[in-house]
């Protein structure tokens, strides 16, 4: 057993409400689990970023979290945006991390604290502040002392902010677990001895943080005594290969609902039922005993923080989604499961373990206690078809690759394959729609020559270190004489990323981009020139910095080589200007709106300003933009940036990767919003929409194998048995169930997405669910023959599926 600091400090809790207040605890860990005041815990996580959402939204997350089934709040911390200046610090709005771990605190949550201060988050530059780059003989991330020193300086403020707050639990606050550094694991062969000698400081630099509480690594096998390896990853069942002591407790750190999304890109669409399988399997084969899911609420990229080419919305197929409302059924399901764990806990803890293999790929996982308790996990790891598994002389029916949970050893609470909850479906409505030309003005930035420009250079400079990441955007400008008549000529140019706009004369000729995974490209066009002087000009564009990999401080970005016909202007004078003259003036605010003429819109044109006017909708639903009509560039409401777009960026499938864009109230006033749009391309504002986000479609469906479902996060050892499964549905606050579209008991073919009336059918299946549920927010309908007053196909399994309308 390994202690962390003197302080002891017993757990109390302050109840208010609901709530219940963490006021700290002492905390260690051994080889089976964190000890909190001794006690062993299976503890679930979630992770949410304070930045990637707003401080009104804080409570609402951290309260589904918990409502959700969660123990802790797991968050980064974002050095570059702590640190913008050497010295010089912001912790306020978003930024104000400690605001937000004192209101987890509030709610009974403990909190998970990711201090890297390299995080990679697909966040830019992965949280490291630019600033470091231009550090005179600094190397990131290996055993480099600039490198260190500024580090060591971040950790220590961040940890010294903590303890004068007195949040580490040995303090009496919520912070149980921190973490440095961030799957170092993965580029540490770059750095060679250097690597696993950085690996070594920084661990004992935290340690002699003095927190009182454990340190972890991610992804890091090599985590020196006493600081925790853990594990990141879709299947840590499966791929890990476990703590590196077997004095340390089974940890997985990133469990990823979903995963991260590139424009261009589909988002990736992991099942509730894939997800809990792979939890409860690292518990039950890993003795696993932390699990966070990453991300639990994934929230917005504003502004230009999200890494290279990632979309502005993060993660929004987590259980809370973009927007905070409930994902289901992945959410509903995760809950389900987490009630169901808490009714094993003791057992599972402190029990002995039998594994019994009872098929070529089915087995028991049973636990017992010394006064007799037993729990069992039947597991199911056919992934082709579901079985009928005998354990002490009962069936039991699992469908393919599933875990069914049995808190007494005989009943069966819970199944990670089948979904007791209902399927929401989120809607879009346009509330406000701006389709006047009269409701429009536009302003063009100007493409600047040669002769304008005041930063020289005889070659092509790289993008980051000229822009030092003030700006997404690069003018290279240069000028050629031709003496001949017009003529057509080749123009080709390598570019490093991410996206380029050629102009000859002012006049667009071409553009092309690079992606994600291959972020360099190469444009090639036929180009007119003139007799006598010809300006070109190139606008280079990222669409994010890295934040990952080895040697970070040395990519590169924007154009490598430039070619007409067979002349190379790579090593020829080059003018350039930094940012558009719309950043500079800062017109996407009231004030610097004012310092530009403004025309009515005509017709759409690249490189332009856009902007309008509106009032606030009415409600309390969460509200976003419809920029489907639009191409690509950035967003800004009453001068604040919701993020970068790229509509026109299309996925495999003919879509955009994000066609609808957060716009949090509390970035509105009630009258007179000021909406601005800087349009890279030729996009038309008249079909933007301001919509309201919810949801209007709920759908339930269980069959006779269902178990009933567990509702309690309070549980405590006992539990009621409800003896048939339970379709429950669920309207939005404020929304009631306006209609039922389908119902039928019997065995109706198909499922939330696409159904049909099987050849069993219990007649007055609609009137029934009418009868339940219309004009209510919830209702719950049993799935029994007798709630339905027949039994339309004796000795038929039954299935009972609803479909319904909110409104």
């Amino acid at each position: 057993m390994v202690w962390f600091g003197w302080c002891l400090i017993l757990l109390a809790v302050v109840t208010g409400g609901r709530n219940m207040m963490v006021k700290g605890a002492n905390v260690s860990y051994d080889g089976r689990s964190l000890l909190i005041d001794g006690q062993r815990k299976i503890l679930f996580s979630g992770s949410i970023h304070y930045p990637r959402s707003t401080p009104d939204m804080w409570p609402s997350l951290i309260d589904k979290a918990k409502q959700g089934g969660l123990d802790v709040i797991q968050t980064y911390v974002f050095w570059n945006l702590h640190e913008p200046q050497p010295g010089q610090y912001d912790f306020t709005g978003r930024n104000d991390i400690v605001s937000f771990i004192k209101q987890v605190q509030q709610q009974g949550l403990y909190v998970s604290l990711r201090i890297g201060p390299f995080i990679e988050a697909e966040w830019s530059y992965g949280g490291l502040p630019f600033w470091l780059h231009d550090v005179p003989g600094i190397v990131f991330r290996t055993n480099n002392e600039p490198f260190k020193f500024y580090m060591q300086n971040f950790t220590t403020k961040i940890v010294d902010m903590m303890k004068a707050e007195n949040l580490f639990a040995s303090q009496g606050g919520p912070i149980i677990l921190s973490q440095i550094e961030n799957e170092y694991q993965n580029i540490e062969g770059s750095f060679h001895d250097d690597g696993s000698l950085y690996v070594n400081w920084t661990a004992q630099m935290a340690v002699d943080q003095n927190t009182g509480e454990p340190w972890m690594m991610c992804k890091q096998d090599d985590a020196p005594d006493p600081v925790i390896n853990t594990c990141n990853g879709m299947k840590c069942d499966e791929t890990w290969k476990g703590p590196n002591s077997p004095n340390k407790p089974s940890i997985w750190t990133e469990n990823w609902p979903s995963f991260l999304q590139g424009f261009g890109e589909e988002p990736y669409m992991r099942s509730a039922q894939d997800l809990a399988f792979h939890t409860t399997m690292f518990i039950i084969k890993m003795n696993g005993t932390f699990v966070n899911y990453y991300m639990f609420h994934g929230g917005t990229n504003f502004g230009r923080t999200s890494a290279a080419f990632i979309i502005t919305g993060y993660y929004d197929q987590a259980p809370l989604d973009e927007y905070g409302i409930l994902r289901q059924p992945k959410y509903g399901h995760l809950k389900d499961m987490h009630a169901a764990f808490k009714l094993c806990l003791q057992t599972l803890l402190y029990g002995s373990l039998a594994i019994e293999h009872l098929g070529d790929s089915q087995d028991a996982y049973v636990y017992t206690g010394n006064a007799g308790e037993c729990v069992a996990f039947l597991v199911n790891n056919s992934s082709k078809e579901g079985v009928e598994m005998v354990f002490r002389n009962t069936s039991y029916t699992l469908p393919a690759k599933s875990v069914s949970i049995l808190p007494d050893c005989k009943n069966v609470v819970f199944n990670t394959g089948m979904v007791n909850t209902q399927v929401s479906t989120r809607s879009m409505q346009p509330v406000i729609r701006f389709d006047s030309p009269q409701q429009w003005q536009a302003f063009s930035e100007a493409v600047p020559q040669f002769d304008q420009t005041s930063l020289r250079s005889d070659t092509l400079l790289e993008q980051m270190n000229t822009t030092k990441d003030t700006t997404d955007y690069l003018w290279y400008t240069m000028r050629m004489e031709l003496n001949s008549s017009e003529a057509q000529y080749m123009l080709h140019v390598n570019s490093l990323g991410h996206v380029l706009r050629a102009y000859v004369n002012g006049a667009l000729v071409g553009s092309a981009h690079g992606t994600r995974k291959v972020t360099n490209f190469t444009f090639e066009n036929t180009i007119s020139l003139s007799t006598g002087i010809n300006n070109i000009s190139f606008l280079s564009i990222m669409v994010g910095l890295p934040d990952s990999g080895a040697f970070m401080e040395r990519r590169s970005a924007g154009l490598r080589e430039v070619l007409i016909q067979e002349l190379n202007f790579t090593n020829s004078p080059w003018g350039y200007q930094v940012g558009l003259l719309g950043e500079t003036l800062a017109i996407y605010t009231d004030e610097g709106s004012s310092k530009v003429s403004w025309s009515q819109y005509q017709n759409p044109s690249t490189i332009t300003w856009y902007k309008t006017t509106f009032d606030a909708p009415e409600g309390t639903e969460p509200i976003a933009l419809n920029l489907g009509s639009m191409g690509k560039g950035e967003v800004w409401v009453n001068g604040q940036s919701i993020g970068r777009y790229w509509v026109s960026f299309k996925t495999p499938a003919g879509l955009p990767s994000q066609t609808w864009y957060n716009v949090p109230r509390s970035f509105l006033k009630p009258t007179g919003n000021l909406l601005v749009l800087f349009e890279e391309e030729y996009a038309n504002p008249l079909n933007i929409s301001l919509d309201i986000v919810s949801i209007d479609k709920v759908c339930g469906r269980v069959s006779d194998s269902h178990p009933p479902r567990v509702n309690s996060r309070e549980v405590s050892g006992h539990y009621q048995w409800r003896p048939t499964p339970r379709v429950h549905l669920r309207c939005p606050k404020k929304q009631i169930i306006s209609k039922i579209v389908f119902a039928s008991h019997g065995n109706p073919s198909g499922d939330c997405e696409n159904y049909s009336i099987g050849k069993c059918h219990s007649s007055n299946s609609q009137q029934v669910v009418e009868k339940a549920c219309l004009g209510r927010r919830q209702c719950s309908v049993s799935h029994t023959p007798e709630s339905f007053g027949e039994d339309p196909c004796p000795g038929t399994p039954k299935t009972l599926l609803v479909d319904a309308r909110c409104e």
